[in-house]
C-alpha cells in the first residue's frame, strides 16, 4: 500500500503561480509512473502531466509551456509547478503513483484560479 498526500492548492489570480506537492509513503524511485490529474465536477479526470521511471515527461497540450513536473528523491515528493494560471485550470488536482502494476491516488487538492 502506498499513501500519496497532496498539498499546495488554493486560490490564485489569473496569471499567478502555484506549486503542488505530492508526498509518497514509498520511494518514488521505484515507481513506474508518477503523475498529476485534474477533475472538474461532471467531467472525467484528465491527465495533466506525468513522469515515468526513466525520466521522460509528458504534458497535456493545454498546459505545455506553463506547467512543470519534477521529482525529489530524498523526500519522495513529486511537484507540479504551475505558472501563468488560467481560470480554466480550476479543478481538483490528484496525484497518481503506479508501483508494480498497482495504481494509487491521493485525496486531491483544490486549485481555483479567479480574480
Amino acid at each position: 500500500q502506498v499513501q500519496l498526500v497532496e498539498s499546495g492548492g488554493g486560490l490564485v489570480q489569473p496569471g499567478g503561480s502555484l506549486r503542488l506537492s505530492c508526498a509518497a509513503s514509498r520511494s518514488i524511485f521505484s515507481a513506474n509512473f508518477m503523475g498529476w490529474y485534474r477533475q472538474i465536477p461532471g467531467k472525467q479526470r484528465e491527465l495533466v502531466a506525468n513522469v515515468i521511471k526513466g525520466g521522460s515527461t509528458n504534458y497535456a497540450d493545454s498546459v505545455k509551456g506553463r506547467f512543470l513536473i519534477s521529482r525529489d528523491y530524498p523526500t519522495n515528493t513529486v511537484y507540479l509547478q504551475m505558472n501563468t494560471l488560467k481560470p480554466e485550470d480550476t479543478a481538483v488536482y490528484y496525484c497518481n503513483g503506479r508501483y508494480e502494476g498497482y495504481s494509487y491516488w491521493g485525496q486531491g487538492t483544490q486549485v481555483t484560479v479567479s480574480s
